[in-house]
């Protein structure tokens, strides 16, 4: 997400970045820079419009212009208003009320509510130890009946039945009744979508509204649209008061013209975006460490929660310990130091959060993936116990037996192990834990960092 936008951005804002004084015709070119990079981004107009005239307004006056380093100082409120625009901070579920708190999640067809409802069960359920249940009143099409109730067993949340022949407001009664009495914490109750917005489904989800009364109604909406889902966002605002939105498929949007819209627009915070079809693909919304990540500092906060999020620490101190102790750095340990970066989103999803990526030449980006991970992942597997244990038994005839079990080539294997043997010795140098040092050095650079990645 924002790819496009971040390498607009942040190739402009360096070129302010180390200029001792500025003009007015230095400001004006470097705004006219940032216009076009948020209208190629699709960002609504009035909100281009807005964005400029502010940071205009500030950019000229005594903030930049008599400060000791005004090209930092631009770049800094480039940042507070791209965080303003989007909100200021995150706002998350409000779970205050009376359980069970009733979540109502309404949207398009196609903008993945069946999928986001079931990562929501997931994030409440692992994060917040809520009792979830899960409801689905989408009687136009019953394959998402289906899907719903397969996703709340795979994230542990209950599920009530529902049936075509039934009418949407009464399903959604009687799951609040079904909640009450099983003692539930939170329900979230799906709906129904259309291809557009139409009367007939506002008046529906108006009633199914005014029927249950939610104490929170998220707007679910494709990021890949652009400012169309900011306005499709107003739409069902005007219809049914929102609390929230969230966006998802951000993984496939390069733009991030939908991020930067939908909350100036709706006047609703974005609570969440959702980034893949996984279950714990979803996350909170972060206005601040968006703004960062726009303008190509890095997500530093976000990758630390994410790698204390998904790494194992009881594996990572055993591995620490048998370091420690001399016993080495095995094929099998390597496997799972890559499958816990596949957990936290492979190597795309580590690179965005790293600041100064947006200055690394595309060419070099576009290399980084996650199917070398997999191969790896693969050859591994592929592997006797004994193999793994004691790399250097690996020669020819095993070589050509693992590639023919793996679908790789005798150079694929030569390559994994000379990078086998890199991570070696860069665990020999950590000597307490790679996974899990990494994480404490992580956290140490939490408290270090201030927001925006800005100097006090």
């Amino acid at each position: 997400m924002f790819d496009n936008l971040t390498q607009r951005l942040s190739q402009t804002m360096q070129k302010l970045r180390g200029k001792g004084r500025l003009t007015e015709d230095s400001v004006r070119e470097a705004l006219r820079e940032v216009r076009i990079a948020l209208l190629e981004a699709d960002v609504a107009l009035p909100v281009v419009q807005a964005f400029i005239g502010q940071v205009r307004e500030r950019a000229l006056g005594q903030e930049v212009m008599q400060s000791l380093t005004p090209g930092q100082a631009l770049v800094k409120i480039v940042h507070d208003e791209l965080v303003r625009v989007m909100g200021e901070e995150n706002q998350s579920l409000d779970l205050n009320a009376a359980p069970p708190v009733v979540v109502l999640v309404a949207g398009l067809q196609g903008s993945g509510k069946t999928t986001t409802s079931a990562k929501l069960a997931r994030l409440l359920i692992e994060d917040q130890k809520k009792k979830v249940m899960t409801v689905s009143c989408d009687v136009y099409r019953p394959a998402a009946i289906e899907q719903l109730k397969t996703l709340a067993a795979q994230v542990g949340a209950e599920f009530v039945p529902s049936e075509a022949t039934e009418k949407p407001v009464d399903i959604a009664r009687r799951a609040v009744d079904a909640a009450k009495r099983q003692f539930m914490d939170v329900l979230l109750v799906d709906t129904a979508g259309r291809l557009h917005v139409d009367a007939q489904m506002m008046d529906e989800i108006r009633a199914i509204h005014a029927a249950i009364k939610p104490h929170e109604t998220l707007f679910v909406v494709d990021s890949m649209t652009g400012q169309d889902a900011a306005n499709t966002a107003r739409a069902f605002n005007e219809a049914l008061d929102l609390t929230g939105v969230v966006l998802t498929k951000t993984d496939g949007d390069a733009r991030g013209g939908a991020a930067l819209s939908v909350r100036h627009i709706t006047g609703k915070p974005i609570k969440f975006i959702g980034s893949g079809e996984k279950t714990d693909a979803l996350t909170a919304f972060h206005p601040e460490r968006i703004a960062s990540r726009i303008l190509g500092m890095g997500d530093v906060l976000s990758l630390v929660e994410e790698v204390q999020r998904t790494v194992d620490k009881d594996k990572a101190e055993k591995l620490a310990r048998r370091i420690r102790k001399g016993q080495g750095f095995t094929l099998e340990d390597f496997r799972e130091q890559l499958e816990q970066m596949q957990n936290m989103g492979g190597i795309g999803s580590l690179v965005d959060k790293l600041p100064g990526m947006a200055n690394v030449p595309e060419q070099v980006r576009n290399k980084v993936d996650d199917s070398q991970t997999r191969r790896m992942i693969a050859i591994v597997n592929s592997m006797t116990l004994q193999e793994r244990n004691f790399p250097d038994v690996i020669r020819g005839s095993r070589k050509k037996r693992i590639a023919s079990g793996s679908g790789t080539s005798i150079q694929d294997i030569n390559k994994m192990l000379k990078q086998y043997t890199q991570m070696q010795r860069m665990m020999k140098k950590f000597g307490k834990g790679g996974m899990g040092k990494m994480m404490r050095k992580l956290g140490k650079l939490q408290g270090q960092m201030p927001p925006g990645g800005f100097p006090r």
